[in-house]
């Protein structure tokens, strides 16, 4: 019962944050973002009384004193959204509470762990719990877009001479048989994010009449290359540490030949190569570096053919590849078919945490206190995050949100109807006070 009315408690205040449009594009400094700080500062009075407050570039940086020397720690959870196109069964920014769900654009992604990580702050504060180190709090308003907020933070906190013990930010979540087979409950823990850039990729000809056209136009030579990328894959297949680690996990809860393949990963490692990818996009994304074709333009009329095509692609490179080799196998298929590469945005490189170190034991901990038939693995995204820029602060950069979710409810991240359980909101801001209160990271 106690924990119920925590929830509806809860959902309430969440809802306030949602219902504060926060839309990624209109600036930091536009309308809905200087209201949602100071919405923060109502919601959690005795934590921001309590800490220091700065605001940079639109985002929000907190520190709140602990007692002695120990490094700090760094909890994240970025404010802007996306937008909220298409139909919706209850009102995308208004909060609504149905269903035993709170539904809202915002609330996995990632207004809710940021209400969760700060109603712990607010609690332990409230009840005059000393904490064993500093805690700071950082939340961005651009990183559905640029990320240059989390960019600029970092490199502040480097010249200040900061090192966290432990930064975490959003990332996997709690959820039911991750990988087909899998069964049972899992905090997926990401260590890590694969990088991403930006690429074009342009064929040129002569053009002319679409009335006599030629072998090997633009739009046909980049079709076949783009089919010859999909039917055979340019980029190096490789089960990191971190894969075998989660695969070693998974294993116990799967049944058959599968189970006891995942289990020795590295003794059937040809196997899984081959088998992962066809099984499971998510696993096998895990495993090497993807391309998406995202955007393509030609001609200008429908009767002309083009003297130049281009198509974009959007890649994330693995951490075994990286990204000049990743760029060069792909380049080198490109040019197979007369076709220019060219790297339009570079992106960010993200470093693995060693599942084995203090934070990431510190974070199994706290699942299990407040999950007790919740087991943890470790994981790369695919999806990147505001704490790729992290690693210039800390060796140990987390990515996890303590919500147990649904198959559905993860698919209406950046989609429609994005809700949550209510239920999941009284552990998980027990799972923060756990975590903020641990002197062992």
């Amino acid at each position: 019962m106690m924990n119920d009315r925590r929830n509806e408690e809860y959902a309430a205040k969440l809802g306030w944050l949602i219902a504060e449009k926060t839309v990624s594009g209109t600036g930091a400094t536009g309308e809905g973002f200087p209201a949602f700080r100071t919405l923060l500062a109502e919601e959690f009075p005795n934590l921001f009384r309590a800490a220091e407050c700065e605001v940079i570039d639109g985002a929000l940086l907190l520190r709140l004193r602990g007692e002695d020397g120990r490094a700090p720690v760094l909890f994240m959870n970025h404010h802007d959204v996306v937008e909220a196109p298409g139909e919706w069964t209850h009102p995308p920014f208004a909060g609504e509470v149905a269903d035993g769900r709170i539904w809202g654009r915002g609330v996995l992604d990632t207004k809710g762990g940021l209400f969760a990580m700060l109603q712990a702050a607010e609690e332990l504060v409230a009840e005059g719990i000393l904490l064993p180190r500093d805690i700071y709090f950082f939340s961005s308003c651009n990183e559905e877009t640029t990320g240059a907020a989390a960019d600029t933070v970092s490199s502040l906190l480097a010249l200040r001479g900061l090192r966290f013990a432990m930064v975490l930010d959003e990332g996997g979540m709690i959820l039911d048989e991750p990988i087909g087979g899998a069964k049972g409950n899992f905090a997926m823990v990401g260590v890590g994010e694969k990088g991403f850039t930006n690429l074009k990729f342009t064929a040129r000809s002569q053009g002319g009449h679409a009335s006599t056209p030629g072998k090997g136009t633009p739009l046909v030579r980049l079709g076949q290359f783009m089919a010859e990328v999909e039917k055979n894959n340019p980029f190096r297949t490789e089960i990191s540490p971190t894969v075998a680690e989660m695969f070693r996990r998974l294993a116990p809860s799967m049944h058959g030949a599968l189970g006891r393949v995942l289990a020795h990963p590295r003794l059937f490692a040809p196997v899984l190569k081959k088998a992962i990818p066809a099984a499971s996009a998510t696993a096998g994304a895990m495993l090497r570096t993807t391309v998406a074709f995202t955007k393509a333009e030609g001609s200008a009329a429908a009767n002309v053919l083009p003297r130049e095509a281009y198509v974009i692609a959007n890649m994330r490179y693995s951490h075994h590849e990286g990204k000049e080799a990743s760029v060069a196998a792909i380049a080198q298929v490109a040019e197979r078919f007369g076709i220019e590469t060219e790297v339009i945005q570079a992106g960010f490189d993200s470093p693995l945490t060693d599942y084995n170190s203090n934070g990431f034991r510190a974070a199994e901990e706290a699942v299990t206190a407040v999950f007790p038939d919740v087991k943890t693995a470790p994981y790369v995204m695919a999806a990147a995050s505001d704490c790729r820029f992290m690693g210039r602060v800390s060796d140990c950069c987390l990515r996890f949100v303590p919500f147990k979710i649904t198959k559905e409810q993860l698919a209406s991240v950046h989609g429609a109807d994005e809700n949550v359980d209510i239920s999941t909101l009284a552990p998980a801001v027990d799972f923060y006070k756990i975590l903020m209160q641990n002197k062992d990271i």
